[in-house]
């Protein structure tokens, strides 16, 4: 009995670590989630705004002369 109830602590022990791990992983994802949305939000607004010229922006617009 007492063999059944170390295995099973260990396993809620490693069960709890496993949790933490998987809840670190959920978080940094969302951090950088949360930062490809302020950019994508930054770069729409950015694409809406006229251009020097008076004219909406194209992504074509930022191409290097030389391609």
């Amino acid at each position: 009995m007492e063999h059944r109830l170390a295995e099973l602590e260990v396993r809620l022990s490693l069960t709890e670590d496993l949790v933490e791990a998987l809840n670190l992983t959920v978080y940094r994802q969302q951090q950088q989630i949360d930062l490809l949305q302020q950019q994508l939000r930054h770069l729409y607004r950015y694409l809406q705004e006229p251009s020097p010229a008076g004219e909406k922006r194209s992504p074509h617009d930022e191409i290097p002369p030389h391609y």
